[in-house]
């Protein structure tokens, strides 16, 4: 994966670098758009750069696709009501530091809770 260095004391750029104009001899339908991230990571390689196109998509969702959807929201909502569930807290906050140093644990606390939450859903749903 590539990764964004900027000139000498330049730590971040955050935002849209060109947009698309709408009309003109210098329009097009391409944006640069520079990012930041901000959330809990592993990695120390935080700056990105992407190029979006304009596209628009020409077929319906997948049946496959409607799913993952569907799986996601179902998940993002479990996590949420996990993390405000204060009688959980202790135990997940005790089971996500025994698992954090093996091989295939998650190394944050949002990680984590996708797992579980992520596991526990698919249980549920075969």
């Amino acid at each position: 994966m590539a990764s964004v260095t900027y000139s000498a004391g330049i730590d971040h750029v955050s935002g849209a670098l060109a947009k698309p104009g709408k009309s003109g001899q210098h329009s097009c339908e391409k944006m640069l758009l520079a990012t930041h991230r901000t959330a809990a990571t592993t990695s120390n390689k935080c700056n990105r750069l992407y190029l979006r196109n304009a596209v628009k998509r020409n077929s319906p969702l997948s049946q496959r696709e409607i799913q993952i959807r569907n799986r996601f929201t179902a998940v993002a909502q479990m996590i949420k009501a996990r993390k405000a569930d204060l009688s959980k807290l202790t135990t997940d906050q005790a089971n996500f530091r025994a698992q954090k140093n093996d091989p295939d644990g998650a190394k944050t606390m949002k990680a984590y809770y996708w797992k579980i939450c992520g596991a526990e859903y698919d249980q549920q749903h075969g």
